[in-house]
C-alpha cells in the first residue's frame, strides 16, 4: 500500500527532485557540463553546496567560481539541459510516487515547493501526470529566499490555505529538510542514498 503523508495532517508539500522525480543526477551533469565549459572543474562539494538554492542564488554561485558570465546566461544555459533531458525521456519518476501523491491528494490539499524553475516544475508534472493532482505549485525563484530558508514551504501552504504547522513536507535534501523545518512543518525525510543529508539536518 502506498505511504500516505495526509493521513494526519491538512495539508502536505512535496519537494520534486529527488522526492517524486529522479533528477538530482540531472541538475549535477549539467552544472558540471556547464562548469566545464567554462573552465571550472564541479566537485561534489559544490553540488552539496547548491542543492536546495533558488535559481538566481545557484546560478550566482557558479558566476562568482567562473570568475565571469552573467547568473540570468548560466541559469538559461543550465535549465534548457534540464528541459532537454526531460524532453529526451531521461526524468523518471520514482518508485512509489504517484501512488504516495495520489493517496495524499485524496484526503487534503497538497502542493510542491521546489528550487527548481517554476517553468520546468510544470513541465515535469505535466509530463509525469501528476499535475491534477496537485493545488499549487512554488519555485524558490518566486520568493525572496531560497531553501534552507522557510520562504517557499510557507507560501506553498499559503497558496493551498493551510497553515505551515498544520502540514506534512517531504523532502530528501539537507537544505530541503531545513526549510521545510524552519516552516514549522513536520518533515517526512526520504534520503537519497547517491545525495544522502547530513547527518545534522535529520537530527
Amino acid at each position: 500500500m502506498a505511504a500516505d503523508p495526509g493521513d494526519h495532517f491538512d495539508g502536505v508539500v512535496f519537494d520534486l527532485d529527488g522526492v517524486l522525480v529522479e533528477s538530482e543526477h540531472l541538475w549535477e551533469e549539467n552544472w558540471t557540463q556547464h562548469s566545464a565549459a567554462n573552465d571550472y572543474t564541479w566537485l561534489a562539494t559544490d553540488t552539496a553546496t547548491v542543492q536546495g538554492m533558488s535559481v538566481p542564488e545557484w546560478s550566482g554561485y557558479m558566476a562568482e567560481r567562473f570568475g565571469r558570465g552573467r547568473p540570468e546566461e548560466i541559469a538559461e544555459a543550465v535549465i534548457d539541459g534540464m528541459i532537454g533531458a526531460l524532453h529526451g525521456g531521461r526524468v523518471d519518476l520514482l518508485p512509489g510516487a504517484p501512488e504516495m501523491v495520489a493517496v495524499a491528494a485524496d484526503r487534503v490539499p497538497i502542493a510542491v515547493a521546489s528550487s527548481a524553475p517554476r517553468r520546468l516544475i510544470a513541465a515535469v508534472l505535466e509530463a509525469t501526470g501528476l499535475a491534477p493532482h496537485f493545488s499549487a505549485f512554488v519555485s524558490s525563484e518566486e520568493v525572496p529566499r531560497g531553501k534552507p530558508s522557510p520562504d517557499v514551504y510557507l507560501e506553498a501552504a499559503r497558496q493551498i490555505s493551510v497553515p505551515a504547522t498544520s502540514c506534512a513536507a517531504v523532502e530528501d535534501s539537507s537544505n530541503g529538510i531545513r526549510a521545510a523545518a524552519a516552516a514549522g512543518m513536520t518533515v517526512i525525510a526520504i534520503p537519497n542514498s547517491v545525495y544522502p543529508p547530513r547527518p545534522d539536518a535529520l537530527a
